[in-house]
């Protein structure tokens, strides 16, 4: 693959990963009533789980830039998750702002590790 076809392959994947994000996001929130941001949570979670996934498996260079920058990194965010983070605080949700920040860090280390372990044992 060139160069130039890896780096349109990146931004192709990276609006199918943001196309991705929202419809996860918005079909999980639609279910969910809580002030927890339980959509951007899932995706970031499922997208580490995934990153984890190729990253087990091998995948290095332009397919990585692909698939883990380019379908990834769109449909992971970490933007969101902080400003969701400043207005549960601006709310004066405490105990979410903690369980949502350090939660979002640990289940996130977990969740790619376990990726990583199954592509490992795939590949």
């Amino acid at each position: 693959m060139s160069a130039a076809l890896a780096w349109m392959g990146c931004g192709v994947c990276g609006a199918l990963g943001a196309w991705a994000r929202f419809r996860v996001g918005s079909g999980v929130m639609a279910r969910w009533t809580g002030a927890f941001p339980l959509g951007t949570f899932v995706v970031n979670l499922s997208g580490g789980c995934a990153l984890g996934v190729l990253t087990g498996l091998g995948l290095s260079g332009r397919g990585m830039l692909v698939l883990g920058t380019g379908l990834m990194g769109g449909y992971t965010t970490f933007s969101t998750w902080m400003v969701e983070d400043q207005r549960l605080g601006e709310d004066g949700e405490w105990t979410l702002v903690w369980l949502y920040l350090f939660g979002s860090m640990a289940a996130g280390l977990l969740a790619t590790s376990l990726g990583w372990l199954i592509g490992s044992a795939l590949a």
